[in-house]
């Protein structure tokens, strides 16, 4: 299967702030920051925010925003496209091909372990659509794309059925519907999704996030 390629409609920014909703639900919901599925460092280096979609699994989305746009590279570990399939241990020829200096230089950085990729694309300011690199692929080969970023254009319905399954919690519809469209989170909402989340602390965290909060 080929690269799902972002809806142009789902800017930088767009994308940044669908990143920035779901970590706050993650918050919500988790107070152990190593079971949460959505992080964001909004100053994980100068001028970069790093985003990160971790199902558990092996499986992976890193996110990185800069003054020049934002770089998205996804890894899926069943994925016959991933360099632990191939005999050389290799990335996959052209998978990054394009990408600009500035982004590449980022991915340098071990944490972001720059061979673990399926698919890798990227948006830069003033770009009116997503660009990837030359990677070709035999047909029916799936690089995991459409599985991975699955996880991040969802809906409050896709998430709510999601994160009950997850977290084994009932979670309210109508709170994750405020959150998606924006609504500044509070007190209320928070124990309305969690009622054993302590608050004060999913407050600090979420102002250390850089959502809004209500505390009043």
């Amino acid at each position: 299967m080929k690269n799902m390629m972002l809806d142009a409609q789902l800017t930088p920014n767009g994308l940044k702030d669908r990143m920035l909703l779901l970590s706050a639900l993650d918050i919500i919901l988790s107070p152990e920051d190593w079971l949460r599925t959505y992080r964001m460092q909004s100053e994980w280096s100068v001028d970069v925010c790093l985003g990160e979609v971790n199902n558990g699994a092996g499986d992976m989305i890193h996110l990185l925003w800069t003054r020049g746009g934002v770089l998205l590279k996804g890894f899926d570990h069943e994925s016959p496209v991933s360099p632990h399939a191939r005999d050389e241990y290799e990335v996959w020829p052209g998978m990054y091909d394009g990408v600009p200096d500035d982004m590449m230089e980022l991915l340098e950085d071990e944490a972001l372990e720059k061979e673990s990729v399926t698919f890798c694309m990227w948006r830069e300011a003033g770009d009116k659509e997503w660009s990837m690199g030359n990677a070709n692929f035999p047909e029916g080969y799936d690089d995991g794309s459409s599985f991975l970023l699955g996880k991040i254009i969802v809906t409050p319905e896709e998430y709510q059925d999601w994160a009950e399954s997850y977290y084994e919690l009932p979670i309210s519809l109508g709170v994750v519907s405020q959150i998606f469209n924006g609504v500044p989170i509070t007190a209320q909402m928070i124990s309305a999704l969690h009622p054993q989340r302590n608050v004060t602390e999913a407050i600090k965290e979420l102002k250390q996030l850089g959502v809004q909060v209500h505390e009043s």
